[in-house]
């Protein structure tokens, strides 16, 4: 890494400027947040309308896979060029994805808009914790997860209810779940252009691209095999050709991984072990929560009979618990700094509410589905930032972005794979039993419009008659609830993992202070320039606009800092 000499001051951290920057990451993260949750109620009717009900998991495995293959990229390019301008290309490729999936004429289309809208996804996931970890102290986090944690808890809810109102709306439709995105979209990438002041290095380092090839390759494979395999069965020809394809692909990325000046993935991060139990924890819970919350309003809204916005008012419990568990694990996190208590807890819980998951029926009362919702969500709120903070802190100041990327990855990888996987048994199981069941019905059928089970959606279930309604509901309790067990042996093992945990006493120095980037306030910069032997920190600023406050700009100065 090359640098050039210059007077220029390090950045000052003031309390402002920290709310400023924080201010423009949650209206990123809204965006991907709110997107996440919005077709959840309206997928019923979209893989309807598109005929691809049989194909439904692809919905959320292209985003998840997408999401997976660029974190690695966004983490570790953040930390050797600046996360400022990757954060605004996020947020570009989502919105222009999101106008191309609200355009989209077919299924196999609106699958690809939504693989483009991963790759902007994971952008604004690993660089928003990215940047957080640069300015706050560990020990501080915690009071911003509960802003963050109570903005996923809304957004599910104002998703599914936004999403299920513009699908049971007779002039919009569920293409807008996609539209709404544009204007949230444009007024993000302005907030952030204004808003984020940080650091732009120059690297002149070769990029690692053999590690982001081989990487893709392997993630990519893995992702199919899971999904082929629940279809044309785990030991045919193509699941055996994958696997194959993932065997080699492991082998080159570590022979490259090894050679490599500036690793995607430093090998050495698997050396911590606290880093390897926090993201492997990570791993086993995004398999296990990720599958459930992604076929839950399906199941709501054609076995209990709900409108798509009715189904998304079930979220609430869920959200309410992750905003409780959250916020008051935060306060106990700054005072004490002990934060491994609280994940033991949330994999239990979790444990608890999939146990739960598997008694399941078309008769279910739907308090007792608010109440498992309101359980899962409580165990959300204590795990979900506790993972990514422990493997931030367990790693030096100049690999958090890296660190960040690496523990979502596999995170992802879990998710994609629970998806995957419980996607497919879901709906291999659901195909049989609704169409035995359109089967011993076909006169009710034919009137009702149900051609086959790809073209069904909710209202024609709702339209059907006795005996259809019952058999219809049957089948998706029949092919639903069983599979949370699936789930149980992961979720013990995350358990298993939780209590291994090793609690590493948390950092009260901020990220880009810890690299030399940054001072904390006016009299450390004061006290910088006071001593001619300090090597003052080489900078280059990226400037949004006029939101720093006057000790700020005065402390950035007119000129350029490079690194």
């Amino acid at each position: 890494m090359s640098s050039a000499p210059t007077a220029a001051p390090p950045i000052v951290l003031t309390r402002r400027r920290i709310n400023t920057i924080f201010g423009a990451l949650l209206a990123g993260m809204l965006m991907a947040a709110l997107d996440q949750t919005i077709i959840s109620t309206a997928m019923p009717t979209i893989v309807g309308e598109l005929g691809g009900v049989s194909h439904m998991a692809w919905m959320t495995t292209a985003y998840l896979l997408a999401t997976t293959l660029v974190m690695p990229v966004y983490g570790k390019f953040g930390d050797l060029f600046g996360r400022r301008t990757l954060f605004l290309v996020a947020i570009g490729l989502f919105t222009a994805a999101s106008l191309g999936a609200a355009l989209a004429p077919d299924f196999g289309w609106l699958v690809f808009w939504r693989g483009v809208q991963g790759l902007g996804g994971g952008g604004l996931m690993i660089l928003s914790q990215a940047i957080i970890a640069d300015i706050v102290p560990a020990r501080e986090r915690a009071k911003y997860m509960g802003p963050i944690g109570a903005l996923f808890g809304l957004s599910a809810v104002a998703g599914p209810l936004v999403g299920g109102f513009f699908t049971d709306s007779g002039t919009l439709g569920w293409r807008w779940c996609f539209w709404v995105n544009v204007p949230i979209g444009l007024a993000a990438f302005a907030v952030g252009w204004a808003a984020l002041t940080l650091p732009r290095k120059r690297n002149t380092t070769p990029l690692d691209l053999a590690s982001i090839l081989t990487l893709s390759v392997a993630t990519t494979s893995l992702v199919l095999a899971t999904d082929i395999g629940g279809s044309e069965g785990w030991g045919s020809w193509q699941v055996l050709a994958l696997l194959a394809v993932l065997a080699c692909s492991i082998a080159a990325f570590v022979l490259v991984e090894r050679r490599a000046v500036e690793p995607i993935v430093p090998l050495s991060l698997f050396r911590n072990p606290t880093f390897v139990v926090a993201t492997a924890l990570g791993m086993a819970v995004g398999l296990g929560m990720f599958s459930a919350i992604a076929f839950m309003p399906t199941y709501l809204q054609m076995s209990s009979g709900l409108s798509a916005a009715n189904s998304g008012l079930l979220m609430l419990p869920m959200t309410a618990g992750i905003i409780l568990t959250i916020q008051s694990s935060a306060a106990v996190i700054m005072r004490t700094g002990r934060y491994k208590v609280f994940t033991v807890a949330g994999v239990a819980l979790i444990l608890a509410a999939m146990l739960w998951m598997t008694t399941l029926a078309g008769d279910t009362a739907l308090w007792t589905v608010g109440a498992m919702f309101f359980l899962l969500g409580a165990g959300l709120g204590l795990i979900m930032q506790n993972v990514v903070l422990a493997a931030q802190n367990a790693v030096p100041a100049a690999q958090i972005g890296t660190a960040t990327s690496t523990n979502n990855y596999f995170r992802e990888v879990g998710a994609v794979l629970g998806v995957a996987v419980f996607g497919t048994l879901f709906t291999s199981r659901l195909g049989d039993r609704l169409g035995e069941a359109l089967a011993g019905n076909p006169e009710q059928a034919v009137q009702a419009g149900i051609t086959s089970p790809d073209t069904l959606v909710p209202t024609a279930v709702e339209a059907a008659g006795e005996p259809l309604r019952t058999a219809i509901v049957d089948a998706y309790a029949d092919a639903l609830a069983p599979v949370f067990w699936y789930l149980v042996p992961i979720l013990v093992l995350a358990l298993l993992l939780a209590l291994a945990l090793r609690e590493v006493p948390l950092s009260d120095v901020a990220g880009m202070v810890a690299r030399g980037e940054a001072v904390s306030s006016e009299a450390e910069l004061a006290a910088l320039r006071a001593d001619p032997g300090t090597d003052e920190p080489v900078l280059v600023v990226e400037q949004g606009g006029g939101q720093d406050d006057d000790a700020s700009r005065r402390a950035q100065g007119a000129s350029h800092m490079e690194v």
